[in-house]
């Protein structure tokens, strides 16, 4: 029987501030190094620019292509939508916010262009499972991003029908600024960022909310994640409010959780159709994965039972998907020839 790793018992944190990160050698692992550079052949041939595997919480690999370097930010895309969520957990812990509640509780009754009705049956937790039921666009960006009522049409009844809505997410944080009377970005940042010693920078992109920051700080929250919600012995979040968040939470894509993508389940949706695929989400990566994905294959991905946690940044692995993509399978399969896991 595999032995499963309680990473409470075996967690290294780096410090919160200056830039010093334990590492562990490959070699002492076990792992084998005579791959190791076919996997950084694949990635710099795929337009990676920062690299990193963390095993219980040590850096062992750490590379940057293409140009980029350590200190250099780049765009989280879609896996802010993670952050997002983790933040509105947090929320929901200091009893500002209740996902359970409807949306018009924190928005206000003329957020979206439904009737009454409609809009009654749309809760905060619809919005972080994207079952609202909103008019999804993906082809026209700028309706896709947009949250004024006008964009917010109905297409099916909160709940019935799972689609990926980047305006719909958007709606997250400005529930969380209206119900903390904090502007999220602040919000995020002192009650996380700040508290794991990562840093970034937001910019707009047509109503869309872009964070970036380094690559390290990316595997900050990536261990923040690994660990439950507790930075070292400073609990972030409840165990509660993380187990509901990286498990399956509704019944349309068993891949889903409130903004995290989850391995290892029966059947899985994409971003771009209504198609349900069987089998798992990254047939390679271990299946009791879960992982924070964004446009231009931004991964975060976090390994429970082995202490893992891998980022990589980059532009397009030339998949062009929003967030799962070919490109996660071929990866893990290079990374299974150094990690040994198989």
């Amino acid at each position: 029987m595999e032995e499963i790793i309680h990473p409470e018992d075996t967690l290294y944190f780096p410090p919160i501030s200056g830039n010093e990160w334990e590492t562990t050698s490959i070699s002492s692992l076990g792992w084998s190094e005579a791959n190791l550079n076919d996997l950084y052949n694949y990635l710099e041939q795929k337009n990676t620019k920062g690299f990193i595997i963390l095993k219980d919480g040590k850096i062992v690999v750490e590379r940057y292509f293409n140009g980029h370097n350590q200190g250099a930010n780049w765009a989280w895309f879609s896996t802010v939508k993670s952050l997002t969520s983790t933040a509105i957990g947090v929320a929901q812990d200091e009893g500002l916010v209740d996902i359970d509640n409807k949306t018009s509780d924190y928005l206000g009754n003329n957020w979206s262009s439904l009737t009454q009705e409609q809009q009654d049956l749309i809760t905060v937790k619809h919005h972080l499972t994207m079952t609202t039921g909103l008019q999804n666009t993906p082809n026209n960006f700028i309706e896709w991003t947009c949250t004024i009522p006008l964009c917010m049409q109905y297409n099916a009844e909160a709940g019935t029908k799972w689609q990926y809505h980047q305006g719909a997410f958007t709606q997250v944080q400005n529930i969380l600024t209206q119900a903390t009377d904090i502007n999220f970005k602040i919000y995020i940042k002192t009650k996380i960022l700040d508290k794991i010693g990562a840093s970034g920078s937001w910019d707009d992109l047509l109503g869309a909310n872009i964070f970036s920051s380094n690559t390290r700080n990316m595997a900050r929250f990536g261990l923040l994640t690994l660990n439950k919600g507790t930075w070292d012995d400073n609990t972030l979040l409840s165990e509660s409010y993380f187990n509901d968040m990286i498990n399956t939470s509704q019944n349309i894509n068993q891949s889903y959780g409130y903004l995290w993508w989850l391995n290892g389940k029966n059947s899985f949706m994409g971003t771009a159709t209504q198609d349900i695929f069987t089998g798992s989400i990254i047939p390679n990566a271990p299946n009791n994965m879960f992982a924070a994905l964004g446009a231009q294959d931004q991964k975060i991905y976090v390994v429970p039972n082995q202490n893992l946690v891998i980022i990589r940044t980059g532009e397009s692995a030339g998949t062009e998907q929003l967030a799962n993509s070919s490109f996660d399978n071929e990866l893990w399969e290079k990374i299974n020839l150094v990690i040994n896991y198989n």
